[in-house]
């Protein structure tokens, strides 16, 4: 048949609890004409609100389409792990171009989190299902690390002696310290002074520091800024 609903699925993999949400595929907002189908795509859409590690299928014989792009960008803008599999291998045709050309297209897709895992797949064979699954958990891990204040402002401290803030008309952006706040996903504060000045590519330098030397890898990663309290804001003059 066909899904109409996230159906639910509780079960083990090497004794380890896993809950796998099977949920409806979307097709492009203009082909979705029929009522029942709009609410399966909206309950996919809070499937993912919910899920921790989202695997978004491929067809093989279809190669990457401009509506899995804007799917996995919602992912990753939920703040999900995200991991891509390539249905249907077994009947795939040139399978060493399209594996090349589909992790091309994704890293010029989404290129706010490159290097997302890319695993060939066969529903109809089994191949690949346990490397996906062993590749789910990997990502989750990466999802759910806290690193260490310590090993963090070592971190912090390296990177800007490698690559010192910008001074936008003379005036130096002093960046003092940074925090994580939470994980799932990884959030980090970063404090200074005049950070609303600081250039979005140094922002994207420092995030993807985070992401290459902090063991992140590809899962979506939020860096805020936030400049200290003034202690006299709120004061009146005399």
């Amino acid at each position: 048949g066909i899904t109409r609903d996230s159906i639910t699925v509780p079960w083990e993999w090497q004794g380890r609890r896993v809950d796998l949400i099977d949920t409806a595929g979307m097709r492009k907002r203009a082909k979705v004409n029929d009522k029942l189908e709009k609410l399966s795509v909206a309950d996919g859409l809070r499937a993912v609100d919910f899920a921790e590690v989202v695997v978004l299928m491929l067809d093989a014989t279809k190669g990457l389409e401009h509506q899995d792009l804007k799917i996995a960008d919602t992912v990753l803008q939920e703040g999900r792990a995200l991991i891509i599999a390539v249905n249907k291998w077994d009947v795939a045709e040139d399978r060493k171009g399209l594996f090349e050309g589909l992790s091309r297209a994704l890293d010029e897709g989404l290129a706010q989190v490159r290097g997302v895992p890319l695993l060939p797949v066969s529903a109809k064979t089994g191949q690949g299902t346990d490397a996906l699954i062993e590749a789910a958990f990997a990502t989750r891990e990466a999802w759910s690390k806290r690193v260490s204040t310590g090993e963090l402002n070592r971190w912090f401290r390296d990177a800007i002696e490698r690559n010192p803030p910008p001074a936008p008309k003379g005036r130096r952006i002093k960046l003092r310290y940074i925090t994580q706040a939470r994980t799932r996903p990884p959030s980090f504060v970063l404090f200074g002074t005049r950070v609303d000045q600081l250039p979005t590519s140094y922002h994207r330098y420092l995030l993807n520091g985070i992401r290459r030397d902090l063991g992140f890898g590809a899962v979506p990663v939020r860096l805020t800024m936030r400049a200290p309290k003034n202690p006299y804001d709120g004061e009146k003059g005399a």
